[in-house]
């Protein structure tokens, strides 16, 4: 999966690049769908408007 938007990480001043691969996906309930793993920034809760499949 792929991002499709710039996402600034909440507490930090990364920003998650259009197009940066996430890995480990695990889908969840709440207010969040998607539970994953993003190189250089770990551990990250994304909604699935965010990604599409590619």
């Amino acid at each position: 999966m792929t991002v499709i938007k710039d996402l600034k990480v909440k507490g930090t001043s990364l920003v998650v690049k259009v197009g940066t691969r996430v890995k480990n996906i695990k889908l969840v309930s709440g207010d969040h769908n998607i539970d994953c793993k993003i190189d250089r920034i770990g551990p990250m809760k994304l909604k699935s408007e965010f990604v599409k499949k590619g």
